[in-house]
């Protein structure tokens, strides 16, 4: 029995957002999840409209800020599924120092980034994940910064779960999303998709041709592959889980959350409470 629904979007027509949608549904369905267990979270822009879409707990906060959210309520109530759906700029510019110290945290959500290599939402400007020399309507000479590598970046912080799918190939995405859902700690996943409006050279027919699932002799664990793996962006671009290590998740390191017992099922005197407030006053 299908559990999650959605909705009409603003996305359009042929956006690679849709099958992310679509995928993200099966995902949850499968796993077995129920909305009310699920929390989405997202920021700003294209890609952090996926909660308004979708039937289960939502919130939607600042640009680049959906980490802080996320974490707080994964913090406060440990048997949430949190999730953020957000995009390339939204992540890896806005909220990229966000991104840093959510991996050093390692608090149990799922970060599935929208990368479309451009900024969709304020009409088509060079984003952080955008080829030098990518000419839009505002870099009209061409992007001249250097693209960002995040799977590169999140392995090198210390990611304990990082993977690239692409909106093309929707039954590597399921897979590697209830993985990442299912993992004990930060999961990251960065997610080739096509901005048809504005992005006309990362197309559905680049990335048919680009993307390169990695095989089955692969060997996640393998830290110095994974790098070597992740520095790979030529003709041929690696997609799969790069690299997967189990590590000690905030919770059980915190000493008011490792016991399991959600903050919000923990009582607070209540002179305490009257305490702090009337420190403010």
């Amino acid at each position: 029995m299908n559990q999650f629904v959605t909705y009409e979007t603003a996305w359009c027509p042929g956006c690679g957002n849709f099958p992310i949608l679509n995928s993200l549904k099966t995902a949850l369905e499968e796993l077995g999840k129920q909305p009310h267990e699920v929390l989405m979270v997202a920021g700003i822009g294209q890609a952090a409209k996926t909660p308004q879409y979708l039937s289960a707990n939502s919130y939607c906060g600042l640009h680049g800020r959906a980490l802080p959210a996320a974490v707080a309520a994964k913090m406060a109530n440990e048997k949430l599924t949190v999730i953020v759906n957000s995009g390339d700029g939204d992540s890896y510019g806005e909220g990229g120092n966000h991104f840093i110290h959510n991996i050093r945290r390692n608090v149990n959500i799922t970060h599935f980034v929208h990368n479309n290599q451009i900024y969709g939402l304020t009409k088509g400007q060079a984003s952080p994940t955008s080829k030098e020399g990518h000419v839009t309507q505002v870099q009209t000479d061409g992007n001249k910064n250097a693209p960002l590598n995040p799977i590169l970046l999140a392995i090198a912080a210390g990611a304990g779960f990082v993977a690239r799918a692409s909106s093309g190939d929707q039954k590597q995405l399921i897979s590697i999303m209830k993985e990442a859902i299912n993992y004990p700690g930060y999961a990251f996943v960065d997610i080739l998709q096509p901005c048809v409006s504005f992005n006309k050279i990362n197309t559905y027919g680049y990335y048919k041709n680009a993307v390169n699932p990695v095989g089955e002799d692969h060997n996640p664990a393998d830290k110095l592959e994974a790098i070597k793996i992740a520095m790979e962006l030529g003709d041929k671009i690696p997609t799969g889980i790069i690299y997967r290590e189990e590590k000690e998740e905030f919770h059980r390191k915190n000493f008011l959350l490792k016991d399991g017992i959600p903050l919000i099922e923990q009582e607070t005197p209540k002179e305490v409470l009257t305490q702090l407030i009337q420190s403010f006053i």
